[in-house]
């Protein structure tokens, strides 16, 4: 078998990384999220990926786009995640644009996504809702029908980057079933609360009080939405887990490098037994990220149904992050604590990507549930576990 990347996609690693290892700093993270009246993100970095066609990497051509895979989209995520690049890659191209392509009508698709592409209009979407699972299929924020198209009234959390998108993609569930459809943040009948979290990721809460949504941001209508869901859940996770590995895998590398020059009793920590067993199993944790997420990823572009693949994926992205992290910082002593030292944001980042993605035990149970569906169906044992 060939597990080579091709060339295109081999450069396509190369450019992200180099524009954002360039662009990235501890310093211009924290000079970005101390702005009170900022957009929550670099909006010179982001205006870099738009002129290197990078934010379009996974977009047809007919709308400005590469038209690469996703594998080459988790390449340039690994490298995003590695750098913790301040920029909505995530929350604009795999939430909102992705699959605005995939099920949005021709018009909404020629008029949106030439200016996602460009970096003019930055996307996001709310999901999550208080007491809900990741990604339900049954929400709390009503749709009702109205003469010229539907009304939504109810309460999004935890929506990234809010304020400064120009359409957040919505659920909402209705008597046929679950819809999905295009705000804006300045909407009339629409509200937006500003929440603190612990990785400093600007989110809102967002407020829908009998919202007018019609023509082309109608996505799906009530009971069309779930076929969306089921199509975006395994991609959400999967782009995910390569932000996970990019943060693991340099958390990892930044502590091999303090652990080689810190020396304790005449000698460097690295060479201890204790500390080099701890690392190693922390290089097997990000193999074993970097790998699952890899062949999610894969079946994705194979046009497989990637499902339990990325539930492997999204837990090894959430034990393995969190394994990492703590030993990234375990191993920098009491300055891997201190929430002003650089290491500090790698344990964040594994941790909102943990939660973001609903925890190991969620996706454990989640993985299992899977998996016992389809004994039930008399699939052979074999092809369950390949």
């Amino acid at each position: 078998m060939n597990f080579e990347f091709s060339e295109e996609e081999e450069a396509v690693r190369d450019l992200a990384g180099q524009i954002l290892g360039d662009s990235t700093s501890f310093d211009r993270t924290r000079e970005i999220e101390a702005d009170p009246n900022g957009p929550g993100f670099d909006r010179e970095l982001w205006a870099q990926l738009a002129e290197s066609n990078l934010i379009g990497l996974p977009l047809d051509e007919a709308f400005g786009g590469q038209g690469f895979g996703f594998l080459a989209l988790c390449l340039m995520l690994e490298e995003a995640g590695r750098n913790l690049a301040p920029v909505p890659l995530v929350e604009s191209i795999v939430h909102a644009a992705l699959p605005i392509q995939r099920f949005g009508s021709d018009a909404l698709k020629k008029d949106l996504l030439p200016r996602v592409v460009s970096g003019d209009s930055v996307l996001t979407a709310a999901f999550f809702e208080v007491g809900a699972p990741t990604l339900a299929r049954k929400t709390k924020t009503r749709v009702a029908a109205a003469v010229d198209g539907f009304t939504l009234s109810g309460k999004k959390i935890c929506v990234p980057f809010a304020s400064a998108a120009e359409k957040i993609l919505v659920t909402a569930s209705g008597e046929e079933g679950l819809g999905v459809f295009l705000i804006s943040p300045d909407a009339a009948c629409v509200s937006l609360e500003r929440q603190e979290t612990t990785a400093h990721e600007p989110q809102f809460v967002v407020k829908m009080e009998g919202t007018a949504v019609k023509g082309d941001d109608v996505v799906a209508v009530p009971g069309r939405g779930e076929e969306i869901l089921d199509w975006l859940e395994p991609r959400a996770m999967t782009a995910l887990a390569a932000i996970a590995v990019g943060a693991a895998e340099e958390g990892l590398r930044q502590t091999a490098a303090y652990t080689s020059t810190r020396k304790q009793f005449g000698r460097e920590i690295g060479s201890f037994q204790g500390v080099s067993l701890r690392a190693a199993d922390a290089y097997i944790d990000v193999e074993a990220m970097r790998s699952t997420m890899w062949q999610a990823a894969w079946q994705i572009d194979a046009g497989r149904d990637a499902r339990k693949a990325a539930l492997v994926a999204r837990w090894w992205a959430c034990m393995g992050g969190h394994r990492v992290s703590h030993t990234c910082q375990h191993l920098h002593g009491g300055i891997g604590a201190d929430i002003d030292y650089p290491i500090h944001r790698f344990f964040l980042r594994l941790k909102h990507v943990a939660m973001t993605l609903g925890g190991s035990n969620e996706e454990l149970a989640a993985l299992g549930l899977l998996i016992a569906e389809e004994a039930r169906a008399g699939i052979d044992p074999e092809a369950i576990l390949s």
